[in-house]
């Protein structure tokens, strides 16, 4: 057994009954009200996360995987949130880390301030206005090491650098920038990821049991197994655009949300686009088993602010019965959820438009439907741009009951863009924005 890993199983002992006790003494009260109802829906309760040292965090669960957190705080674990079983908990995921973009000679660069963080699965409790860390597990590779959350793919994804973009780190063929998560009936886990992008299994543990990306990627030195089984379409992805919601339905199958449309033929054409795609996949057979087209509202009708179609985004999907998912379509500063229900006359899984050669592309059609494409229906739910108390940028969203909704944002761990973001010292400059689960009451059920 590594040293590692008899750390790991005994922090993992400490942090399930509350977390080592230097983590539970920085938690903070804090929260708000429940705001007044907008429309017909209003939130109910917010509960906010309170400030825990990233570095104290990270090597409770690994030890030694970070230096020098450079004063940032847990956050980020609002890329998704499923119920844990018990009333007030859950699962939930952070993404790659914190990281940001500086401009450098005109050119923008991805940094990676704390390059040894390793994306977590962490589970919460929402207690009063406190959101409570009360279990949090590392993901690993097949041999314990940190998965990390670093870019894979020279030739693929965006070049990282340090937190001050001077000087590039490494690839590494395990990383991940996790995003939703749902848990199965044998306690493992099942994440998506952007890189990809890819869909993963993790062990109860958090041990990287298998990653399945697209035909053709040619991911190679990953210390796990990669089983390339998703279709090859998917390799157009747009960088930092992958899968973001994941949603389990009763029976067991799982959908997976591409957040944007492919850049297909070329980024204009997926800059422009409002088709994206979900597709469906068995567990038990280990393969896509279905693919959807999605057609995004108008960005203005979205978030009347914004006027940029590549704006939109797809970050959360919730089954609510069979066949039947909540997708919350969004900006940085709205959102809202549509009602769909996966018909098998929908599926356009192995046809045209999963063949890169087919012109015009899925994403280049101003109306897939008149054009033959059997686009998902779908009924608008809620404008939570409209409910007041919701705060911007929602990631994860959770049912609690039949009209209850547990909404968590990403905060990207109080960082911003450009040089502003660390002081002289190399420190963080927070942001400010706070981790919250917010719950908000629909006036129907679901």
């Amino acid at each position: 057994m590594s040293p590692h890993a008899a750390g790991r199983r005994s922090v993992h002992r400490s942090v399930a009954t509350g977390l080592p006790l230097t983590l539970a003494a920085v938690l903070v009260a804090a929260g708000t009200a429940a705001a007044a109802p907008s429309g017909n829906a209003r939130v109910v309760r917010t509960a906010t996360l309170g400030e825990i040292p990233l570095g104290t965090f990270s090597n409770a669960l690994l030890p030694g995987s970070v230096s020098d957190d450079r004063g940032v705080k847990l956050g980020g674990i609002g890329s998704d949130i499923y119920p844990a079983g018990r009333k007030g908990e859950y699962w939930t995921v952070t993404d790659r880390g914190p990281n940001g973009q500086i401009r450098v000679d005109g050119k923008k660069r991805r940094t990676f301030p704390v390059p040894g963080f390793d994306p977590a699965i962490v589970k919460i409790r929402v207690a009063g206005k406190d959101v409570e860390v009360i279990d949090a597990i590392p993901l690993t590779t097949a041999s314990g090491k940190a998965v990390t959350g670093l870019p894979d793919q020279r030739s693929r994804d965006e070049a990282p650098y340090t937190f001050d973009a001077r000087t590039p780190l490494s690839y590494d063929p395990n990383g991940l920038d996790t995003e939703g998560i749902v848990r199965a009936g044998d306690g493992s886990f099942w994440l998506v990821d952007e890189y990809g992008p890819s869909l993963v299994h993790v062990s109860a543990r958090g041990r990287v049991l298998a990653r399945y990306v697209p035909e053709g990627l040619g991911l190679t030195g990953a210390d796990y197994p990669v089983v390339e089984a998703l279709p090859s379409v998917l390799l157009h992805r747009k960088v930092n655009r992958g899968f973001e919601g994941l949603a389990q339905l009763p029976g067991g199958d799982l959908v997976m949300a591409l957040q944007s449309p492919l850049s297909l033929p070329d980024g204009d054409a997926g800059e422009a686009s409002r088709t994206t795609r979900l597709l469906r996949f068995s567990p038990r057979e280990k393969t896509v088993t279905a693919e959807y087209a999605y057609r995004f509202d108008p960005v203005n009708v979205v978030d009347p602010s914004e006027d940029d179609t590549s704006e939109l985004k797809i970050s959360s999907v919730v089954a609510v019965g069979r066949d039947r998912l909540l997708v919350e379509e969004r900006t940085d500063k709205a959102a809202r959820l549509q009602l769909v229900r996966l018909g098998r006359g929908a599926d356009i899984l192995g046809g045209p438009w999963d063949d890169d050669t087919t012109s015009p592309t899925l994403e280049q059609l101003d109306d897939p439907a008149a054009a033959g494409v059997p686009v998902l229906s779908k009924r608008l739910v809620v404008d939570l741009g409209k409910v007041a108390g919701v705060p911007g940028k929602i990631e994860g969203i959770a049912r609690v009951d039949h009209d209850t909704l547990a909404l968590v944002n990403d905060n990207d761990f109080g960082m911003t863009d450009g040089e502003g973001a660390f002081d002289a010292r190399g420190r963080l400059v927070d942001s400010g924005v706070r981790t919250t689960v917010t719950y908000v009451r629909l006036p129907k059920g679901l």
